[in-house]
């Protein structure tokens, strides 16, 4: 693929290519030379021109947050990277570059407009998250299997395709199997879809599309399955109890436990290790039902507070806008009033009353606002209390269920070094006689080495239990100071928010002021 840059040193998008781009954005001209005097805030960005300008590597691009809109046509780019960040893209241009592989586009959830053009690409792939895509233009490219094109069917908003120019659009069958495979497509190859193609198409490849709609109905069936299953599992997190409703806890205590498996095969031990895995997962059980019990309530607890929160606020939201509308009556007209007066002195009385009016306006918002922050203060520190009640009897109860599993593997523990004592007894007086695997006699050479293999089983399974209980407590204990202080972070930053629109208000109202006193009365 020729290039007209073959002559010229290739260039990296530095801060020196996106300052210039940006002056000189567009038609805009009085908008670049404000950007060239004051500077520009690159997030402030939606459009960006990158265009015949020798880049071979895409870079710097993470500034520009709110992008939607970027032209890097017409370079040496090899490969496509670097745009995880302008997840509000919607029309990018990547034509007439030396791409090979279509990559690097997950995050551009948002895209709808596409261009591939003139590129090397010899195959439509990664793109599943672009699920917003209405046109795409892979025109003049390297792809040769129709069955590829087949990839585009899960673009539910598909409409413009492009491809020509790729070997494949030299099959007789071509626009037959695109009309048949995408049959919501409108323009293919800049030309409108007849509906006598599209029917035709759709009488040939029948039985191709049957099958393949069969396949694809497959295919969603599982990935709903899959995706319900991924909500179940987050939703358990959220209770801090994943895989406690089975075996997963008890089989982590073994999975690493290579002495607990050899100790398996001693007498007695199968019918030892399935009552005490029982009522383990009984207990387990109990806990999974406990925790998603527990986070319902605090998620019912955070609900009210904040619909209390809401309620209050509005209140206040309420009186406010009542006392500034009487403000706003009482002193309605009072331009023409002013300017009517035939006296200064008398028209000096009635604005020195509106200046009172005004301090007495922005005393009384202020007022009212240190009432609603009292209020607010009452009411967070009520959900306080709550959530640290709830938190406190979850964990407490946790760590009870927890003693549970622990006094469980205690008694296996004793009953477990019992049997071994019993079989190393057995064995040193020759009177066992069942068959067991050599590395388990091993373990009976003396007294010690049985005792001490039991010992670090057991220690093993106290760590796990141990582990999950401090995750459970570590979780629900940051959940609640996470929680506490989003809470207040809010408050400060509302009741910034309204002392300083109080004070811009008062502002405005003296600025008003100002112009009335510069008036002179009628005489």
């Amino acid at each position: 693929m020729s290039r007209i840059y073959d002559t010229i040193e290739p260039n990296v998008i530095d801060q020196e290519m996106l300052q210039k781009a940006v002056e000189e954005q567009g038609p805009q001209e009085e908008a670049g030379q404000l950007a060239k005097r004051e500077g520009i805030d690159f997030k402030d960005v939606t459009e960006l021109q990158l265009d015949f300008r020798n880049i071979l590597k895409i870079d710097n691009l993470w500034q520009f947050a709110n992008l939607t809109k970027l032209q890097l046509d017409n370079n040496i780019i090899e490969k496509i990277e670097a745009l995880d960040s302008l997840v509000h893209l919607v029309w990018l241009d990547l034509s007439f570059n030396n791409i090979e592989t279509i990559e690097g586009l997950h995050a551009l959830v948002k895209l709808q407009d596409l261009s591939l053009y003139n590129n090397r690409i010899s195959k439509i792939e990664n793109m599943d998250m672009l699920q917003e895509l209405q046109i795409f233009s892979i025109g003049n490219n390297n792809l040769t299997s129709l069955e590829n094109v087949v990839y585009l069917r899960k673009f539910s908003k598909l409409r413009t395709l492009n491809l020509a120019g790729n070997p494949l659009c030299d099959d007789e069958q071509y626009s037959m199997f695109i009309a048949a495979h995408l049959p919501d497509l409108v323009y293919l190859d800049f030309r409108l879809v007849d509906e006598n193609t599209r029917e035709v198409a759709e009488i040939k490849y029948q039985y191709a599309i049957d099958e393949l709609k069969q396949g694809e109905a497959q295919a969603l069936a599982k990935l709903e399955e899959e995706q319900a299953k991924q909500k179940e599992l987050d939703y358990h997190k959220a209770a801090y109890v994943e895989y406690l409703n089975g075996p997963f806890l008890f089989e982590s205590m073994y999975a690493e436990d290579a002495e607990a498996n050899k100790l398996a095969y001693l007498p007695g031990m199968p019918d030892l290790l399935e009552t005490y895995r029982n009522k383990f997962e009984s207990v387990c059980e109990k806990l999974f039902a406990y925790g998603l019990e527990q986070y319902e309530k605090r998620e019912a607890e955070v609900s009210t507070f904040y619909k209390c929160l809401q309620e209050a606020l509005a209140a206040n939201q309420e009186q406010g806008t009542k006392i500034i509308l009487e403000f706003e009556n009482q002193n309605m007209g009072l331009l023409e009033v002013v300017q009517d007066m035939s006296s200064f002195d008398m028209a000096e009385t009635k604005l020195a009353k509106y200046n009172d009016d005004i301090i007495q306006l922005s005393d009384t918002l202020m007022t009212l606002e240190m009432q609603t922050v009292d209020q607010l203060e009452e009411i967070i520190k009520d959900f306080e209390r709550n959530i640290a009640d709830l938190v406190s009897t979850f964990i407490e109860n946790v760590q009870g269920m927890m003693a549970q599993c622990r006094d469980l593997e205690n008694h296996h523990h004793e009953k477990l070094l019992e049997i071994s004592i019993n079989t190393l007894e057995k064995i040193v007086k020759s009177e066992f006689e069942e068959e067991i695997p050599d590395d388990v006699r091993m373990l009976f050479v003396d007294k010690d080495t049985i005792v001490n293999a039991v010992n670090a089983s057991h220690d093993i399974h106290l760590l796990k239990i141990d582990n999950r209980e401090d995750d459970i407590i570590t979780k629900a204990n940051s959940w609640q100071a996470a929680v506490i202080e989003e809470v207040h972070k809010n408050e400060i930053a509302r009741n910034r928010s309204r002392v300083k629109e109080i004070n811009q208000y008062k502002d405005h109202l003296q600025e008003e002021l100002d112009n009335l006193e510069s008036l002179e009365p009628v005489e």
